[in-house]
């Protein structure tokens, strides 16, 4: 990849799929955090054979699931609204679309988001389909593909494949909604995503001190037959909010926290960094992408927003490794 850009202007979030607008593209040989400085939380980045494409939680206005592309990970594209119909069995509702995560099987693209279920009162997961990954994608289902209601509901889906071949989805249940237990779940998919596969499984619980009120945004990395699940804690509406992980011996576990305190924490400005996905991009080097406030401005009551930002990962052993949260200039490898 060679970079040349940053992007400095977005249009506005009225815009559909079908609308695409120019960047304002600066030259350069590096990239400065955040890539894409406006609004968008709890990221997901899917590698396609011609580009990248991101996903981001809603921000509360009448768009559901933002979309972005770029080629080269620095100058990122909005193009609208990924999911402009919700499903019949959500409220219908702008403000509650979460946390998107999608993946390519064989002709289609399969979107595990979060919408609130109109019979449960509860945040829910859904499964919605597209044959492009900017979409539109449709969710014809009667109902959630995935509520714990008895458990506070479900929420972050993050879809994982295994170096066999079998698909995983890994999520939340949102317990602390209701003073509920507050734990990451995962369960095996069908080979076309459309269906579970036996019993969810608890990998791990809010235990620790940092991480009070909640866990969430679980996200997996397979290296030297370990399975890594990283996930977010603390109040995501905090410069506290920090990213940890968790080790497995197996996909399903059992996982044991090797820290006792978050693993990538806020460093001014990048304020509560969280909602982080992984992924390999075209030459093989893995990357985290996340949100953080940007400096001072932390919470969305001070006008803060929570910026697209990207670190490079590697493993020092078994420990993994980034260089921080940082604006200083970076070169893409």
């Amino acid at each position: 990849m060679e970079p040349t850009a940053r992007q400095t202007e977005t249009p506005a979030s009225t815009a559909t799929p079908a609308e695409t607008s120019t960047s304002t593209l600066l030259p350069g040989p590096s990239f400065t955090n955040p890539v894409y400085p406006d609004d968008f939380p709890d990221p997901y980045i899917l590698v396609t054979e011609d580009a990248y494409y991101g996903y981001a939680t809603t921000n509360g206005s009448t768009t559901n699931i933002r979309v972005i592309r770029s080629e080269d990970l620095v100058n990122w594209e909005y193009l609208g609204d990924a999911l402009p119909a919700l499903p019949e069995w959500s409220m219908l509702q702008s403000g509650f679309t979460w946390a998107p995560g999608v993946v390519e099987i064989e002709d289609q693209f399969l979107m595990y988001y979060v919408a609130r279920d109109e019979d449960f009162d509860r945040q829910c997961i859904g499964l919605a389909v597209s044959d492009d990954p900017a979409g539109p994608f449709r969710d014809p289902n009667d109902e959630a593909f995935i509520c714990q209601n008895q458990m506070g509901g479900s929420i972050d889906a993050h879809p994982f494949k295994d170096d066999d071949g079998k698909l995983y989805l890994l999520w939340k249940n949102d317990g602390n909604c209701c003073a509920m237990e507050v734990a990451l779940w995962i369960q095996e998919l069908s080979p076309d995503g459309m269906s579970l596969i036996g019993e969810p499984v608890k990998l791990i619980r809010m235990d620790q001190p940092w991480e009070r009120p909640l866990i969430e945004n679980p996200a997996m990395v397979k290296h030297n037959d370990k399975y890594y699940l990283f996930y977010s804690a603390n109040w995501w509406e905090s410069h506290q909010y920090a990213i940890g992980y968790a080790v497995c011996e197996t996909v399903t576990g059992p996982c044991e926290k090797p820290l006792e305190g978050p693993w990538f924490d806020y460093e001014a400005p990048v304020m509560g960094p969280g909602g982080q996905t992984f992924f390999t991009d075209t030459e093989g080097n893995l990357w985290m992408a996340y949100h953080a406030w940007t400096g001072a401005e932390v919470g969305y009551s001070s006008g803060g927003e929570r910026s697209l930002h990207i670190d490079l990962v590697t493993f020092n052993g078994d420990q993994p490794v980034t260089d921080g949260p940082t604006y200083t200039p970076q070169l893409l490898p």
